[in-house]
């Protein structure tokens, strides 16, 4: 008799069955009910006209295979058969895909350039341009074959300038994860150069990405979405050099400056020294040429503007000239008005003293005054004061009035000599107070 066996160690009997006849397998068929678990696993299925094989492939793959598996397209997976015991069900474990046939590469190409075009990763604005002597250029290659060898022979004929490979594979499995992985790090250095333990690595001032020629397939790593979003972000100007004149990739379209060839690539990096030397001469000549040009024709305007000047002495001498008969016109005018002034202050003086009471004292008037010093004009005025003074010509005396006012002629009381006074001004001699107011 059979011996009983539990549904497990049926399914895992049947597991291990399959893994070991059928090993790693290439399937082609179509993608079909494609599906991206958050895990990061994809779980789809292989068909063709009459069967379906469920598939799964693993979180981690490479860009290349993942950016295969898109629904609808017809591709070649490499892999394992195996079992899963949870739905009694056999399927292949893929490692790797990629599109069957060239159609299926073009239209994948098609629809992958379309979708970047649309998102302005080609944008010409976008573009940088190339330096045009860099110090330092960075080279993304393979480190072996003719590419480096044909870039690094190029440049020290046309212009010797330090270089900084970063090795990478340029086709096959890896390869794009690699050329992406290579433009981020270049652009990772920092701008005062990255130390390492062989010495500073200094950040390149422009990236060549560049392999040689192959088939349409041999060329695909850089048809890779990651690449060419790494080379549009790159704040280094890139120069893409990839296959020969005739093959274009989409990093071509990404890149800031596209050469034909890796050679072409380092003709566009840097100039010809001795055609710089020679531009450089022709333009020191023409520099020194205008120079001199422009000094002649400075010195001709010179020139005649010094004949169109006049004689320095000449307009010395016209100013001297315009001085001396300013300075004859001022003695003039101080003289006519010194003379003026002198004979305008003299009338005026001769006016005032007319109009002075002392020139009316000269003709036998008298000036009276309380003795506050009060003008006394009227007879009430005189008769309403205790003491007046009587100002002359020559000096004044003191007289008290009369309180009879019907004797006019005995006005003053008669007054001794002392009882008067003279001002000391006075230069006559004291006269008779009585009979000089007899008349009265």
């Amino acid at each position: 008799m059979h011996p009983i066996l539990s549904v497990t160690e049926v399914s895992l009997s049947l597991k291990a069955t399959v893994e070991q006849v059928f090993g790693y397998v290439r399937v082609r068929g179509e993608v079909s009910g494609l599906k991206k678990a958050s895990s990061g696993h994809i779980y789809f299925s292989l068909k063709d006209a009459d069967s379906v094989l469920s598939a799964v492939c693993w979180r981690g793959r490479d860009r290349t295979t993942v950016s295969a598996l898109e629904e609808g397209l017809e591709v070649i997976c490499t892999g394992k058969l195996s079992t899963y015991p949870g739905r009694s069900n056999y399927q292949m474990i893929v490692d790797s895909a990629e599109p069957a046939g060239l159609g299926a590469l073009l239209a994948l190409l098609k629809e992958r350039r379309d979708k970047l075009q649309k998102e302005g990763l080609f944008d010409t604005a976008h573009k940088q341009p190339i330096p045009y002597l860099p110090q330092t250029i960075g080279v993304i290659t393979s480190p072996s074959g003719a590419v480096i060898r044909d870039i690094m022979h190029r440049l020290s004929e046309r212009f010797g300038r330090h270089v900084v490979l970063w090795p990478v594979l340029v086709q096959g499995e890896g390869a794009a994860d690699q050329i992406r992985t290579a433009i981020q790090g270049f652009n990772a250095i920092p701008h005062e150069g990255l130390e390492t333990p062989q010495g500073v690595i200094p950040r390149p001032d422009v990236l060549i990405v560049a392999r040689g020629g192959g088939s349409f397939e041999d060329l695909w790593c850089f048809n890779d979405e990651g690449v060419v979003r790494a080379t549009y972000a790159s704040q280094i100007p890139i120069i893409s050099a990839v296959g020969h004149e005739t093959d274009t990739t989409l990093i071509d379209y990404a890149a800031d400056l596209r050469a034909p060839t890796p050679t072409g690539a380092a003709e566009k990096a840097v100039p010809v020294r001795s055609e710089l030397v020679n531009t450089l001469l022709q333009r020191h000549q023409r520099l020194n040429s205008g120079i001199q040009r422009t000094f002649a024709e400075q010195e001709l305007a010179l020139n005649l503007l010094i004949r169109s000047l006049p004689n320095l002495s000449d307009v010395i001498h016209l100013f001297f000239q315009k001085l001396d008969d300013q300075s004859d016109r001022l003695v003039r005018l101080m003289h006519f008005y010194h003379t003026t002034l002198t004979q305008r202050w003299k009338n005026l003086a001769q006016l005032l003293h007319s109009y002075s009471y002392t020139s009316i004292l000269e003709r036998g008037f008298a000036f009276i005054t309380s003795s506050q010093g009060k003008i006394i004009d009227t007879t009430s005025k005189a008769l309403a004061q205790n003491r007046l003074k009587i100002t002359l010509k020559d000096g004044f005396f003191e007289a008290t009035p009369l309180k009879n006012k019907n004797k006019i002629n005995s006005f003053f009381s008669h007054q001794n000599p002392s009882s008067s006074s003279v001002s000391p001004s006075s230069q006559h001699p004291q006269e008779d107070q009585k009979g000089l107011f007899d008349d009265f």
